[in-house]
């Protein structure tokens, strides 16, 4: 059960009601009018208690759980033990992820400024806004309706923020402009100076960093994140993204729709990244590169060159996933028989 002291929960909810909101299928419709109260891993769910299967690899777990309903794909259904109420999806996770969601909905801010929060006057806030102690909203910034944002957390001159944002404690903002429903965790970096210089021996001159960051609706941009603005042109992060915490983008790099990048990866400046691309932690792009759509890299792989649409590569230099455990299979045969080779000996013991 969720700590109510962080986290407030609603229904109870009927398992139709919940079948309808995640799209599944009731697999007895006796049971459609049961009160079902809160969510559970498999193995703590008790009483009133819905859960979920959606890996393989928990099915026994899953033939052992009290829970009282759960959430599975037809092909499992028969490992359920018995009394367990069913819902039936091909997607189990997605359809947990939406029943979740209803019983413990995003909180909405609490209409207020804080005495202790400084607001220029030509700033605009949005109705419903709650700015909390410390925050620092400069001249000329915007925000939609219904934004929170967090304590000690500095939105520059000038910058949008679109509606039902969150603005976390201690985020910085600056050059930039947040689309509608965007979540920034505490201490993301968003519009600073990009890592842009000319080499000189005699001392590195800067290279002024007159771009923006532009981020896209439905986003969420995790704790220490840094995305640097552009220095030309624009840094572009595309709607529906969601990046890990301690991630570094570059100046000008452009990501497309969807993209999923996990935590430590770096993308170095002026990279684009297409559509539903997905990076696996401490993942390392060189910069200036194309990266076609649905292209997925293995965590700590390093990225040296263009990388076609719907490959997925594995290691440094990244090479598609198949060659790289071919070549980790090959480097064990090669020490096994050195082994085997050294182990051999036709000369006299000691």
């Amino acid at each position: 059960m969720a700590d109510p002291r962080f986290f407030q929960r609603q229904g109870p909810y009927q398992l139709s009601e919940l079948a309808a909101i995640g799209g599944a299928e009731i697999a007895d419709v006796a049971t459609a009018n049961i009160l079902i109260d809160d969510i559970a891993a498999l193995e703590t769910a008790g009483p009133g208690q819905l859960s979920f299967l959606d890996n393989k690899a928990y099915i026994n777990t899953f033939a052992a759980s009290g829970a009282p309903a759960c959430i599975v794909t037809a092909q499992h259904a028969g490992r359920a033990p018995a009394g367990m109420v069913l819902l039936l999806s091909e997607q189990p996770y997605r359809a947990f992820a939406l029943i979740a969601q209803a019983f413990y909905p995003r909180p909405r801010p609490l209409p207020s400024v804080s005495a202790a929060a400084s607001v220029d006057p030509s700033a605009v806030l949005g109705t419903g806004c709650q700015i909390e102690a410390g925050a620092v909203i400069a001249a000329g910034a915007k925000l939609g309706r219904h934004c929170a944002v967090g304590a000690n957390a500095t939105i520059g001159p000038g910058v949008i923020i679109g509606s039902d944002c969150i603005v976390g404690a201690n985020v910085s903002l600056s050059h930039c402009q947040i689309g509608d429903r965007v979540t920034l965790h505490p201490g993301a970096r968003i519009g600073q100076d990009g890592f842009g210089f000319a080499i000189d021996p005699a001392g590195h001159i800067k290279v002024p960093q007159v771009g923006r960051v532009l981020i896209g609706d439905d986003c969420d941009i995790g704790a220490n994140t840094t995305i640097d603005r552009g220095s030309m042109r624009d840094t572009v992060i595309g709607a529906g993204c969601w990046i890990d915490n301690l991630v570094q983008i570059g100046h000008n790099v452009e990501l497309g729709r969807g993209c999923v990048i996990a935590a430590l990866a770096g993308i170095s400046g002026s990279t684009k990244v297409g559509n539903y691309v997905a990076l696996g932690g401490q993942v390392g792009m060189a910069g200036h590169l194309n990266i076609g759509d649905g292209v997925q890299v293995a965590a700590q792989s390093g990225i040296m060159a263009d990388v076609p649409p719907g490959l997925t590569l594995c290691g440094t230099p990244a090479v598609p996933i198949k060659e790289f455990f071919r070549g980790v299979a090959t480097l064990r045969r090669l020490t096994r028989n050195k082994d085997k080779g050294e182990g051999s000996s036709d000369g006299e013991g000691t």
